[in-house]
């Protein structure tokens, strides 16, 4: 799969909108091969630059969307614009209503195991033609692994959100991505928390101005505090880019 692509520090982003984005997913699942989603703001793209595995992975992954507004941000000061924010959050929502209709089969994997069924409990009274394969929390030891594939893989899922915090949701992912028959992997970090209630998202005007971050930093300030120093790094990078003489 190909697609107009930019760089940001290092970083490549596709020049998707949400629509293209989900007409590439319908692709994806219409041909059964499993592909590895990804979505990138300013604190991951930071944390590519200290860890050269997590670069190769992002890089290589088949679609690579914008999710924080400051990396569309960036790439318009250094002229090559994004089309717009496709966050992870929002492209979940969506493929997850699709699938309602269309019957797509979903499989949630990653959070705490009250969070993980609470999401399968608030889908399934929204959407109650929506089919969901299974679910599994997040936490297991490296010896669960053979059997956590070998469940995803008899669920006969389309799809397969894995709701892990960064590097780790990409890490397990593309090591696993080889003995998974599901054909569209995406990592969904808190999403699955935001679904069942236990964190909210902030209201659209945040998120329009690019401060959705902070109102994430006012709920979790011991968690997203090294996030928000990793985003202060990024903009000095990218205005550090912009002003570098052109030869």
């Amino acid at each position: 799969m190909t697609s107009d692509r930019v760089n940001i520090l290092g970083c490549s982003v596709d020049r998707l909108t949400m629509d293209q984005t989900i007409q590439k997913v319908e692709d994806i699942i219409s041909k059964r091969k499993p592909t590895q989603h990804v979505v990138v703001n300013a604190a991951k793209i930071m944390m590519m630059h200290e860890d050269p595995k997590l670069r190769d992975i992002i890089n290589n992954c088949p679609i690579i969307n914008a999710d924080g507004q400051s990396v569309v941000w960036a790439s318009r000061l250094l002229g090559q614009p994004l089309p717009e924010r496709v966050t992870g959050i929002d492209l979940m929502q969506r493929l997850i209503e699709i699938s309602a209709h269309k019957g797509y089969r979903l499989f949630f994997f990653g959070a705490k195991e009250e969070v993980v069924s609470q999401v399968v409990e608030v889908l399934k009274e929204k959407y109650p033609s929506l089919q969901i394969a299974g679910y599994r929390n997040g936490y297991f030891s490296p010896e669960e692994n053979d059997e956590i594939v070998e469940q995803i893989n008899a669920s006969n899922a389309d799809m397969l959100f894995v709701g892990f915090s960064s590097p780790k949701k990409e890490y397990w992912l593309a090591e696993n991505l080889h003995r998974l028959n599901v054909p569209f992997c995406m990592g969904v970090g808190g999403s699955l928390d935001v679904i069942a209630g236990v964190y909210k998202r902030a209201p659209l005007w945040m998120q329009k101005m690019g401060l959705e971050w902070f109102y994430r930093f006012i709920q979790e300030p011991r968690r997203m505090w090294r996030r928000v120093l990793k985003s202060a790094k990024f903009m000095w990078l990218v205005i550090r880019e912009m002003l570098r003489p052109r030869t």
